[in-house]
């Protein structure tokens, strides 16, 4: 079914399996530099799923490079670990490279106990809000030699090869681009003298380990930052890399500070493969592509096309680690997908806690967390099919218990179908998809279009509840607010109703954003229409980005906080803002609205009251739970668990894992 995606490849000394690699991600699983079982679980979990080469890390080569977040090979102490790392992973069939990381003016003081970071040049990092230190040539020396030492370190452990990181804005990316190299000396200025720190390095490692081991390098396709490397400059730099003893490129996108996202749903699969094409035209070595690859067929057309030689899948493993498997056996349908949401890995690392995920409540606890057969199979009865309910149904039917499935509406999803109605978000959609053919295998007897109250459950006369009926969003009482102009943000998601020009978005949470973003895309050129005029160059490039930016909606929304977005996550929240700004979505904040009329609002800021003429009202300001059915059971004394949102409204993720855990314990 995918056959270039199961052709064995050698990359230097390295033969692989097949054509899949996990690059190094964040985990966070030890806060001390050293492996754990955490770690040796989890990797150990990727390669038993048929992964190809798997790459560990990040891995700190000194200590002002990293600090305590990552792993580290700065000492001779650290190699036993890694060896029994090897040798867990080589023992399921995978081959095992680590990252050697640096991140320079990426690096928090406070993780390298309040010391200054040390970079090419004294240039602020926005990513930080910190200015580093000017490397002296001295210091230079001696970075370089702490990846030449780790990488012998590596090879000691019995490791395959080492990969060193030249992207996302790290060391070595700074040093490439003229944005954070203000040098004047032989490592500043000039191309060449820019590449010259990245060259010495590649030589001194290569010194160190032989030619008779793999060194690849992990490069920015473009570095997605005003003012630094294109495409074409990094495929140049990666042309002198290769002469300096480079075995093969893993292409992934910009900068942590870049632009435009590189991760999130709102990224095309495999939308950055062209870059990984351009590398691969410039080079002889293999080359990897990278981000948001997260179907089989989508990783084979990427083969197939010739943008690449490998596909490197990284939150993809972590959501489901046997993706390698159900594709190399011809089941891509059962792949649990990647949503791109950022919720359990991104989001979580940068506010210090450990990897996990919103699809896989067992990633990140493999172990600890698993679905053993029942001893008693008991008779399960699941109410509602959100994505709580719908793992409930799943793992509980998994365990070996006889699971029937509720559901009101005539579809199964709940939330899950309204969070992927608008434009961008339709990844929660495959969700949707993939829980209802996995329930079907699992054998839950879905039971759609029905409701279920309390004396349906007791002529079923389970042995066990679960009651996940959810949330329906909040309707304020607003003078004007039942007029007909007036919807919610839930109607306009399923019902996708006729809307005026004007249009006023009360509530600027996640929901309110996500919708005022919706109804600002209405109108906007679609991808047929636009790609036929840049063909035939029937338009300028800045009426065209004006086709795509503005649609035929003004939109406004209203807040009574001081921010918008603040349930948002980190690794989201700047792009959701970044495209209102860009798709002319205006932000009122501290406003609070105290009246709908048929042809406005009247509200007040900060004290003064304002009035302004609207077509169309949409009420986002959040959700609250449904108790219903929980509630009458408690009050006729029914036992039962509950899930998801009827207990709080929260993420996708919560409900997921209460979902989870709930099926185990029954």
């Amino acid at each position: 079914m995918f056959p270039l995606l199961f052709e064995p490849i050698r990359i230097g000394t390295l033969e692989s399996r097949n054509r899949i690699l996990m690059p190094s991600l964040g985990t966070l699983f030890s806060m001390d530099q050293k492996l754990n079982e955490r770690h040796y679980r989890f990797y150990e979990r990727r390669a038993e799923g048929g992964a190809g080469v798997i790459v560990a890390g990040p891995v700190g080569v000194d200590f002002l490079g990293a600090g305590a977040i990552c792993l580290s090979l700065r000492d001779d102490a650290y190699i036993p670990d890694f060896r029994h790392l090897a040798d867990r992973v080589h023992g399921k069939g995978a081959k095992l490279m680590v990252q050697l990381f640096h991140g320079g003016r990426y690096t928090f003081s406070f993780f390298i106990d309040g010391q200054q970071a040390l970079a090419p040049s004294a240039v602020k990092s926005r990513y930080t809000g910190e200015t580093p230190r000017e490397m002296t040539l001295e210091e230079i020396e001696q970075v370089q030699d702490a990846f030449a030492q780790a990488a012998r370190r590596a090879r000691e452990a019995g490791i395959d090869g080492v990969e060193i990181i030249g992207s996302a804005g790290y060391l070595i990316s700074q040093f490439l681009s003229p944005v954070t190299n203000k040098r004047t000396d032989a490592y500043g200025g000039s191309f060449e003298n820019r590449a010259r720190f990245a060259i010495e390095t590649i030589r001194k490692v290569r010194a160190a380990v032989g030619d008779d081991y793999t060194v690849t390098m992990r490069v920015p396709g473009n570095d997605f930052v005003a003012g630094g490397n294109t495409n074409d400059d990094i495929a140049r730099f990666c042309q002198l890399f290769e002469q300096a003893g480079i075995d093969a490129f893993n292409v992934t996108g910009g900068w942590h500070e870049a632009f435009v996202s590189q991760l999130t749903m709102e990224v095309p699969r495999g939308g950055y493969a062209y870059l990984a094409g351009g590398i691969r035209r410039a080079v002889k070595v293999p080359v990897i592509a990278s981000n948001r690859i997260t179907d089989p067929f989508t990783a084979e057309r990427i083969l197939k096309e010739g943008f690449a030689d490998m596909v490197a899948l990284g939150r993809v493993l972590v959501a489901d680690p046997d993706w390698p498997t159900k594709a190399r056996e011809g089941r891509p349908e059962e792949i649990r997908p990647c949503v791109g949401c950022m919720q359990g890995c991104m989001d979580r690392i940068f506010t210090g806690q450990p990897l996990c995920c919103l699809v896989n409540a067992e990633a990140g606890l493999e172990g600890e967390r698993r679905i053993p057969k029942a001893a008693r199979p008991k008779k399960v009865m699941v109410v509602g099919s959100g994505a709580g309910g719908m793992e409930a149904a799943r793992v509980a039917a998994l365990a070996g218990h006889e699971v029937d499935l509720y559901e009101k509406a005539p579809r199964l999803g709940g939330q899950l179908r309204i969070a992927g109605a608008p434009p961008g978000r339709k990844e929660f959609l495959s969700l949707v998809e993939y829980y209802e053919a996995a329930l079907a295998r699992a054998g839950v007897r879905i039971h759609s279009g029905v409701a279920v109250d309390v004396e349906s459950v007791r002529r079923i006369a389970p042995d066990v509840v679960i009651v996940a009926e959810g949330a329906e969003p909040i309707v304020p009482a607003i003078p004007g607010i039942d007029l007909p102009h007036v919807i919610t943000s839930w109607e306009l998601l399923a019902k996708d109703p006729p809307l005026g020009r004007r249009v006023a978005v009360i509530g600027g949470g996640a929901v309110g954003l996500e919708t005022a973003l919706q109804v600002a895309k209405i109108g906007t050129i679609n991808a047929e229409t636009l790609e036929f005029l840049m063909f035939n160059r029937a338009e300028t490039d800045e009426k065209l980005h004006e086709l795509l930016r503005r649609g035929s909606k003004e939109v406004t929304v209203f807040e009574m906080l001081s921010r918008v977005g603040q349930d948002v996550g980190k690794s989201s929240r700047w792009v959701l803002m970044q495209e209102l700004k860009e798709r002319n979505v205006r932000i009122v904040t501290d406003a609070r609205v105290e009246a709908i009329e048929p042809d406005g609002i009247r509200y007040v800021q900060q004290g003064e009251a304002k009035r302004e003429p609207f077509d169309t009202v949409i009420v986002a300001v959040g959700s609250k739970a449904v108790r219903r059915l929980s509630d009458e059971l408690a009050a006729a004394g029914i036992p039962h668990k509950t899930v998801g949102d009827c207990n709080a409204p929260r993420k996708i993720i919560d409900a997921v894992h209460e979902g989870y855990l709930a099926a185990l314990d029954l």
